[in-house]
C-alpha cells in the first residue's frame, strides 16, 4: 500500500510560526511528508489579505529549509472556492481509493466540520488528524452530530492510518502557539511588533512587498 499522504489545507495569510509548529509535529508523529496547500478562494472566511501569489510565495519562502514538509498547489491550480470534498475527490481520481489520505486541522476547525461542503462524506475519502491542545479534552467543543460520526473511528496510534485508506481520527496533542494570522495582520496594519511570530524570509517577503498594510522601510510607522 502507498505511504500516508497528509494534506495541511488553509490560507496561509501569512504562514507563520504557529502553522509550522504543527506541520513539524505531525511529521514527527506520522512518518509522513506534511503537504501544505494553500487554499485559492476559501469559503469559510473574508477574502485573503494577501494574492494567492503573495500567499504561494511566502509559503515556499518559509518551508524552504523544511525538511518533512512540502508545498502542495493542487487548490491553486484548481482556482475558485476550495472545497475539501472537491479537492479529495480529484485527489481520490489520482490516486485511487486505497491509498490511505488524511487531512491535518486545528482543533477548532475540526468542531465546526459539521459546517463543510458534503462533511459527511469526507469520512469516506479521508482520515482526520486534529491539532489539539495538551490537557483540552479530544472532542471538547465537537458537536452532538459529529460526535455520533465519530463513533468507532478514534484511534491512538498514528500507525492505523497507515494502514487504512479513510475514516479515521487521529488527535495530535501539542502546544500550540496563540498567535494567528488575524492578529498578525492587525499588528502590521498598526505598526506592532510582529517579525518574531513568522520566519525571518516571510518578514521580509511581507516588508518589501508591502503587505497587509506595512509601510516602507523609510516611513515613520514602518513595520517592526
Amino acid at each position: 500500500m502507498p505511504g500516508l499522504r497528509v494534506l495541511y489545507g488553509g490560507t496561509f495569510d501569512p504562514v507563520h510560526d504557529g502553522h509550522l509548529a504543527i506541520a513539524r509535529s505531525a511529521h514527527a508523529a506520522l512518518d509522513a511528508t506534511i503537504q501544505l496547500m494553500p487554499a485559492a478562494d476559501p469559503p469559510h472566511r473574508p477574502p485573503p489579505g494577501a494574492s494567492a501569489l503573495d500567499r504561494v510565495a511566502m509559503l515556499a519562502l518559509a518551508l524552504r529549509d523544511e525538511p518533512g514538509l512540502a508545498l502542495d498547489l493542487r487548490e491553486q491550480r484548481l482556482g475558485g472556492r476550495s472545497w475539501s470534498i472537491d479537492t479529495l475527490r480529484q485527489l481520490r481520481t489520482e490516486i485511487g481509493d486505497n491509498a490511505p489520505v488524511a487531512l491535518l486541522v486545528g482543533a477548532d476547525s475540526f468542531a465546526s466540520l459539521v459546517t463543510w461542503k458534503s462533511w459527511r462524506e469526507l469520512f469516506d475519502l479521508t482520515h482526520f488528524v486534529v491539532a489539539s491542545r495538551p490537557g483540552n479534552p479530544d472532542q471538547a467543543g465537537v458537536p452532538v452530530e459529529l460526535q455520533a460520526m465519530l463513533a468507532g473511528r478514534v484511534v491512538d496510534s498514528p500507525g492505523r492510518l497507515h494502514a487504512a485508506p479513510a475514516g479515521q481520527v487521529l488527535w495530535l496533542k501539542q502546544a500550540l502557539q496563540p498567535h494567528s494570522a488575524t492578529a498578525i495582520r492587525a499588528r502590521i496594519a498598526t505598526g506592532e511588533p510582529w517579525r518574531q511570530w513568522v520566519p525571518v524570509a516571510v518578514a521580509d517577503y511581507i516588508q518589501a512587498h508591502r503587505l497587509y498594510g506595512c509601510k516602507p522601510p523609510d516611513a515613520s510607522a514602518a513595520c517592526p
